[in-house]
């Protein structure tokens, strides 16, 4: 398992991220044993958000810490400030409300890494940068970053930071995946586009990505002729995905490995710190994502794959 470095986390964080989005208190022993095999390989960062299962992920998150007295030994991420049904919440009073929740749910005082799920561009990135400081300043979370926020928003929040002595977001959380989303697979989300990916190797500011296999496009099950799901058809069906597919399956032939870790070879060999949040649901495909995550591609590779170089392989 290969690791990177986020500002102010204590430990280092393995670029496979577990997702917990179905994680629940009432299958906790089948969370168990998936948690327990993410460790094994290596994993040491966890992901939930305050709305996932109802809540539900952050409180079996914390059973499980619990039950294996490993807090210290692993990272927690949450996220929280998504909008309900009243509307936006990316608010210092929101954040304070959902963070206190998710501490009592994770039990734990502290998370390694905490983000602003959603963004709302009516509100000013000043009270947002001020109320997140609050909770670095108390020890409630060691770092902050973004979930669908643009880079642009991320900027601008981080020079008001510095303009202000204050800490900045660490990190970003966008879709990123080989296959391109034609539109947001939820309404609001954004992925990581060539102007994105060029500021983050700029900056080098590290990206968690999420939905970082394209759900499930490069497995094998679909082709441009079954549009079954409507929508994977709606966000990944396009003749420049099928291209990047078949160049990926091509490059997985050549490297004895699969199409689909070719997909997440991808992500993690950016030109900066890169982590891909995955949900690996038995053995198999746990140890699928450890062997993708050893793979190495070249720049050139990577430009291939995603179209960026025109350059035929044979």
């Amino acid at each position: 398992m290969k690791y990177i470095e986020i500002p102010s986390v204590n430990k280092p964080v393995s670029q496979l991220v577990m997702g917990s989005d179905y994680f629940h208190p009432d299958n906790i022993e089948r969370v168990g044993e998936i948690l327990d095999s993410f460790v094994e390989i290596g994993g040491n960062t966890i992901d939930s958000a305050f709305i996932y299962a109802g809540g539900n992920s952050e409180k079996a998150i914390g059973l499980w810490t619990q039950s294996r007295n490993n807090r210290k030994d692993v990272n927690i991420l949450t996220k929280g400030a998504h909008h309900n049904a009243d509307g936006p919440r990316v608010n210092k009073a929101a954040i304070d409300e959902e963070l206190a929740i998710s501490l009592d749910r994770l039990q734990t005082d502290y998370v390694d890494l905490y983000a602003l799920h959603r963004d709302d561009p009516s509100v000013e990135v000043g009270p947002i940068v001020e109320a997140l400081n609050e909770h670095l300043e108390a020890g409630r979370i060691h770092c902050f970053g973004a979930s669908n926020w643009t880079h642009e928003r991320l900027q601008e929040a981080n020079d008001y930071a510095a303009a202000h002595g204050l800490k900045g977001f660490a990190f970003n959380s966008p879709n990123l995946s080989l296959a391109k989303a034609i539109e947001p697979y939820w309404a609001g989300c954004v992925s990581a586009d060539a102007e994105t990916l060029a500021w983050h190797e700029k900056t080098q500011m590290p990206l968690l990505s999420w939905s970082s296999q394209a759900r499930g496009f490069f497995t094998g099950r679909f082709t441009p002729e079954d549009r079954s799901n409507a929508d994977l058809v709606r966000v990944f069906y396009n003749d420049a995905n099928w291209t990047r597919y078949r160049r990926a399956e091509q490059l997985a032939k050549e490297k004895g490995v699969t199409t689909i870790q070719i997909a997440l070879a991808y992500v993690l060999n950016q030109a900066f710190p890169a982590c891909a949040i995955i949900g690996p649901q038995n053995e198999a495909e746990m140890q699928s994502c450890r062997e993708a995550a050893d793979i190495q591609l070249t720049a050139e590779e990577r430009n291939w794959l995603d179209l960026s170089d025109s350059t035929t392989r044979v």
